[in-house]
């Protein structure tokens, strides 16, 4: 092995190791105790990955915990909210009863709708101001029913596009006052 001898280490377990003291012996001996500190280092790596994964691990539940606290079950102290008024009731105007006849084709039999109606509007003032304009709203509802066929108010389906085509007609003649809904109280095709 190497020509320098055998010299004992007391560190060693074994007491006695081949050294060499002249050239390339130290380099085998200094490989060994390398390949040793190597060994105890690739061991205390992975020890010290797993302790940083834990204590990262504890610091995100901790910081969780606190935004948890923080959110759910923290009281806000002393805010008071102002209590919002409660919303005002709906007003709504009545129209008197329509009676129109559908339009058909010729030679079919004559068709007729009987409807009651009733404007919802947001406040008092706004039914007061449409009561006078009634006489128009009446007249624009009666000229847009009689060009209707029988098919178009069939289901519900047609009933609803009836009332959104109804709300919007009456929007444009009393602008600038609006109306939420025009309510069915009762429709009939004879």
């Amino acid at each position: 092995m190497c020509a320098g001898g055998i010299v004992s280490r007391p560190e060693v377990s074994g007491g006695i190791e081949p050294i060499c003291e002249t050239g390339p012996g130290e380099a085998m001996a200094e490989t060994t105790e390398q390949a040793e500190g190597d060994e105890g280092g690739a061991a205390a790596k992975p020890k010290s990955k797993l302790k940083l994964i834990i204590a990262a691990v504890g610091v995100l539940a901790i910081a969780g915990g606190g935004a948890g606290w923080f959110f759910f079950f923290r009281h806000h102290g002393e805010e008071v909210h102002a209590a919002a008024p409660p919303p005002k009731p709906p007003t709504y105007v009545e129209l008197p009863d329509m009676l129109v006849n559908l339009a058909g084709n010729p030679g079919d039999r004559q068709q007729f709708l009987k409807v009651k109606l009733t404007l919802e509007v947001k406040e008092a003032k706004e039914a007061e101001e449409i009561k006078p304009n009634l006489p128009r709203v009446t007249d624009i509802f009666q000229t847009y029913l009689r060009e209707l066929r029988p098919s178009e108010v069939n289901g519900s389906a047609g009933l609803f596009r009836l009332k959104e085509e109804l709300t919007r007609r009456v929007n444009l003649a009393l602008a600038p006052d609006q109306v939420s809904a025009v309510l069915f109280k009762e429709v009939m095709v004879q």
